[in-house]
């Protein structure tokens, strides 16, 4: 059973920065890629960033790109979002979410974790 758990949400003013951690277990990834996804109130969730578990290159949204950097931790199982020069419009419910590479869809979540930027 995959199990993925998010951590370092918080309240930031704007400019701040924050780290979010994913803790993934429950199987070996290295044919998976790891997602962060965004939900604001009242929003519909939208992508926000993806790395592949075994390697090559990270994608961003376009709101993001140049002020988030997504990276992983084979090691530990860990993938993370540096989120810098933080923006109000940044905050929502960040969910990491990972899927098999062959997938078009992400079939494993995580509970989620509140960022708040305020002006």
């Amino acid at each position: 059973q995959v199990h993925l758990v998010e951590s370092g949400g918080g309240s930031v003013q704007t400019g701040g920065s924050l780290r979010l951690s994913c803790a993934a277990s429950g199987r070996t990834f290295s044919s998976y890629i790891m997602g962060w996804f965004r939900q604001a109130p009242g929003k519909e969730r939208e992508f926000v960033a993806r790395i592949p578990w075994s390697g090559g290159a990270p994608y961003y949204a376009d709101s993001v790109k140049g002020r988030f950097l997504i990276s992983r931790d084979n090691a530990k199982n860990t993938v993370y979002l540096q989120m810098n020069s933080l923006k109000p419009e940044d905050t929502a419910v960040y969910y990491c979410a990972t899927r098999h590479s062959t997938m078009t869809s992400y079939n494993y979540w995580g509970q989620g974790t509140q960022v708040t930027v305020s002006s």
